[in-house]
């Protein structure tokens, strides 16, 4: 009985463990062709074209460890610019706030 109390603790412990190292992993990794893509604010894009929008999304949390807000804003602006390269994009602009782990981005062409 108590060999098996003893392994359900270090289960425990190290499922712990895990999940803690898993939250502070980078999950998502930026491509060669959106590290070309730069991010601006709405008012940097006067002389922009306007080439649609993307959404990007990750998780907000894993089991029930919340992720960093700094880790999560960085995932998803890497996700944009990644989306917005194979847009033919070169800028993009934050359109929303984080929600749930996701957020709205309008993707320019610019000079």
């Amino acid at each position: 009985m108590k060999i098996l109390l003893t392994k359900t603790i270090w289960a425990c412990v190290l499922s712990t463990n895990l999940i803690l190292l898993a939250s502070c992993m980078n999950w998502v990794q930026l491509l060669p062709e959106g590290s070309q893509v730069s991010l601006r604010t709405a008012t940097e894009i006067d002389n922009c074209r306007r080439i649609g929008s993307t959404s990007a999304q990750t998780l907000s949390k894993l089991f029930i460890v919340e992720r960093g807000a700094e880790r999560l804003q960085t995932e998803l602006l890497t996700l944009a610019k990644n989306q917005a390269s194979r847009m033919n994009a070169n800028t993009i602009v934050p359109e929303s706030l984080i929600k749930e782990g996701k957020q709205q981005f309008g993707a320019y062409s610019c000079p």
